[in-house]
């Protein structure tokens, strides 16, 4: 019986094996290796926004993605390589939207900002409250968190990710876990 960490490491290892024959741009090899990440980049990024602007920021990443696929050299994992890719479309949305003036041309804004709060989110009920908890945990925390606990990245490939020392990743993951337990002892005693 193979353990997650084998079955992680195949999957690895399969990704960058189509994302290697990707790089010559033929159709069918492109769209095998999109198809095969396409859940996880989009998971990702679920967790990093909200599931509306999701789906945007998961079709920019695959556009940078193909656009450097010639240039891929399978030094990492080719997940690990798209889910930095991601995280930089993820800031870069960031970054633009910060120095993009706000105008709020309806009268109503403050029921027009609710009205494009998520409502709900695909999954059970644990998912939904996970995600209103993992909102309150500081973003380097979150990613550290995300990445490892529920992506299921190993530490050290999460830190070549995020940039940091993989110590620095157990740290974060220990303290957003730490927090979430905190938040859901206190959630649960409010109700």
């Amino acid at each position: 019986m193979r353990s997650v960490s084998d079955h992680r490491a195949a999957d690895d290892e399969r990704l960058t094996v189509l994302a290697l024959a990707a790089r010559a741009g033929a159709p069918a090899d492109v769209e095998a290796f999109a198809r095969a990440v396409y859940p996880d980049v989009r998971r990702f990024l679920v967790h990093l926004t909200d599931p509306q602007s999701a789906e945007d920021l998961t079709q920019e990443t695959f556009v940078r993605a193909l656009g450097s696929l010639p240039r891929f050299a399978g030094r990492a994992s080719a997940r690990t390589w798209l889910l930095s890719i991601a995280r930089r479309v993820v800031v870069d949305r960031f970054r633009s939207a910060a120095v993009r003036p706000m105008i709020a041309d309806v009268p109503d804004w403050r029921a027009a900002a609710e009205r494009r709060q998520p409502f709900e989110t695909p999954g059970p009920d644990d998912a939904v409250a996970l995600a209103g908890l993992l909102a309150e945990v500081p973003r380097e925390r979150r990613d550290a968190f995300v990445l490892t606990q529920l992506m299921g990245l190993p530490y050290a490939e999460a830190a070549e990710l995020i940039g940091c020392p993989v110590g620095t990743v157990r740290s974060r993951v220990a303290r957003a876990r730490s927090q979430l337990i905190t938040s859901l002892a206190e959630a649960e005693q409010a109700a």
